[in-house]
């Protein structure tokens, strides 16, 4: 079976990932909140390295309930920086805690956040019918330029893109790819 070549002679792990869930529209605000925060978690690393780390992450986000992150103290930072199972950045952990009060923000706005993020595209999936797969985008400039005046953190252009990719609005699957 052919895949998209960035899953080309990768370990199970990231084969499950592109085939099940990289691509496939989501809707959930739970799901969007927790791919949110991993991907701003794997700014500078790899995403190999961040699913590895999933279960991890969830255990130590609450199920990344956006409530309970958003309420996070002092305490729980620590509490954070001391689990060597996760990424123990500071900056990324107090950008999560702020990130997840601005994700509370916007579902007052918008009803909810996929209604937010979804709305960019009037609900319409882009798909890109070219390998040349960009790192960014007009689309994820703009997401990202309004998320930073709403004043969320390590939500670049280039972060925004992946992100949009994970959660389906932007599906590049490859033409090669049996998902595309």
């Amino acid at each position: 079976m052919k895949r998209c070549k960035w899953v080309e002679n990768q370990d199970k792990l990231y084969i499950e990932y592109h085939d099940n869930e990289w691509g496939i529209a989501k809707y959930n605000d739970r799901d969007l909140f927790e791919l949110l925060i991993l991907e701003g978690f794997q700014a500078g690393l790899s995403w190999w390295c961040i699913l590895k780390k999933r279960e991890a992450f969830r255990l130590a986000f609450d199920g990344f309930d956006v409530n309970k992150v958003a309420l996070y103290n002092d305490e729980k930072v620590k509490e954070l920086l001391r689990n060597e199972k996760i990424v123990r950045s500071k900056s990324k952990i107090l950008s999560a805690i702020n990130n997840a009060k601005i994700f509370i923000e916007i579902q007052k706005e918008f009803g909810s956040f996929s209604n937010y993020i979804w709305g960019f595209t009037n609900n319409k999936i882009i798909k890109n019918k070219t390998d040349n797969i960009p790192a960014k985008n007009e689309l994820s400039d703009k997401i990202s330029k309004d998320l930073k005046k709403r004043g969320m953190k390590y939500t670049g252009s280039v972060i925004i893109y992946s992100y949009l990719q994970a959660i389906g609005v932007v599906d590049d699957h490859e033409t090669s790819c049996f998902k595309y």
